[in-house]
């Protein structure tokens, strides 16, 4: 048994200035509002100053430190292996458009890697799929697009053959982008929902009406708002405008302050809440590399500069952010309440995706923790109550 005595407690609703957290069996066996002394046969760690919050949970993200969870099969194994430093427990790693063969390796990587380990846990795959809108695909493979159904040119896969492989591998695929203006699109919305998959609305040159359709067909996600989907106008709502409105709908924002501009941000989680709103990094395999670096999104080259990810023609290519960077941006530039910026790092995606007893620390909860410094840069991470060693800072007595 652990017990940690002095740090701030972020909670769902309030923050505990100087309290403890016993923890046992892998899982968060009491609260304090004060220091206690340790039960027998237990260690204390004393954490005077620090604040601790749940494990951050990243729903978009597609790899890090020279890894894209697409290389191979143990890809995803490997990027698990390295969130934790990040203050990462959880993650569902994201593919791009790609291959029939591509996508199932990946899912198999996905299967292979979500049995217990030291590492991030794995969740279900976010597919930024092969059903989005050529016109709004960005870094996305043009060549890998397809529609929802019918016939293929000679030698190509269909989107039928993509559809097969998520058919064969479901336990694996969590989330899936599409763009519901496609031919087929709001029958392919109902189709994934009611198997058990869950919607997003992303890469979509759609109306308003056409993403109020796929809502009203059971999409419950929007990818990266703002981000490569129509926009709000004065007679023309867009996807901005649908996603906003909706609270059947929980939005992911990228919190770099350079993919959404600081202002739309602030705006958005007003709009809809920290409890609709999901922080994610979009990170990419040049997270943690230094700037100049060259790197993978899938098959295609990215180079890393201090803002972001770059094709080489100059389009952005997903984010170069770490979870940890983004509560820290949520705080000390958002203004963003504690518990607030907790809630959207990991109780919202928690809630969101169906994760029982994670996401918020609460008795009985999985100790799935970050320990951040005063300055909010993490010092530990604990994964079921232990700590993982990879996320340590030197010198730290835990």
């Amino acid at each position: 048994m652990i017990v940690l005595v002095g740090a701030a407690l972020v909670l769902p609703d309030r923050v505990i200035q100087a309290g403890s957290l016993v923890i046992g069996d892998g899982r968060i066996q009491s609260i304090s509002d004060r220091r206690i002394e340790a039960p027998a046969r237990s260690s204390t760690i004393d954490l005077t100053g620090h604040v601790i919050a749940p494990g951050f949970i990243d729903v978009h993200v597609h790899g890090v430190a020279g890894i894209d969870v697409m290389d191979d099969e143990h890809a995803v194994a490997r990027v698990a292996a390295l969130l934790p430093k990040y203050g990462v427990t959880a993650f569902c790693p994201t593919s791009i458009a790609s291959t029939p063969d591509r996508l199932e390796a990946l899912l198999n990587g996905v299967q292979q890697a979500r049995q217990p380990g030291p590492a991030a846990r794995v969740l279900p795959a976010h597919l930024e799929s092969n059903f989005i809108n050529p016109d709004w695909a960005g870094a996305q493979p043009v060549g890998c697009l397809r529609t929802c159904r019918g016939p293929g040119a000679p030698g190509e896969f269909t989107g039928d053959d993509i559809l097969r492989v998520i058919a064969k591998r479901r336990a694996s695929v969590g989330i899936v982008t599409l763009a519901p203006e496609l031919p087929g699109g709001i029958d392919l919305v109902r189709e994934l929902v009611n198997h058990g998959h869950r919607v997003s609305i992303g890469h979509t040159g759609a109306t308003y009406d056409d993403a109020r359709a796929a809502i009203d067909a059971g999409a419950r996600h929007a990818t990266h708002l703002f981000n490569r989907m129509t926009t709000s106008t004065s007679r023309a709502p867009g996807v901005v405008g649908a996603v906003l409105e909706s609270d059947r709908v929980a939005a992911e924002i990228i919190c770099d302050g350079v993919h959404v501009h600081p202002a739309l941000v602030s705006a958005a989680i007003r709009l809809k809440t920290a409890k609709k709103m999901m922080a994610i990094t979009d990170g990419t395999a040049g997270v943690g590399l230094p700037i100049g670096a060259r790197t993978r999104l899938g098959d295609r080259t990215i180079v890393v500069t201090d803002r972001c990810a770059l094709l080489d023609d100059g389009t952005m290519a997903g984010s170069v952010l770490s979870m940890d960077r983004a509560f820290r941006t949520l705080v000390t530039e958002f203004e963003l309440p504690l518990s607030d910026a907790a809630r959207m790092c990991a109780t919202t995606p928690a809630h969101e995706l169906g994760l029982t007893g994670q996401g918020e620390i609460a008795e009985g909860n999985l100790a799935d923790l970050v320990v951040l410094t005063p300055d909010l840069r993490v010092r530990e991470t604990y994964l079921g109550g232990l700590p993982f060693q990879g996320s340590r800072v030197p010198g730290f007595q835990g």
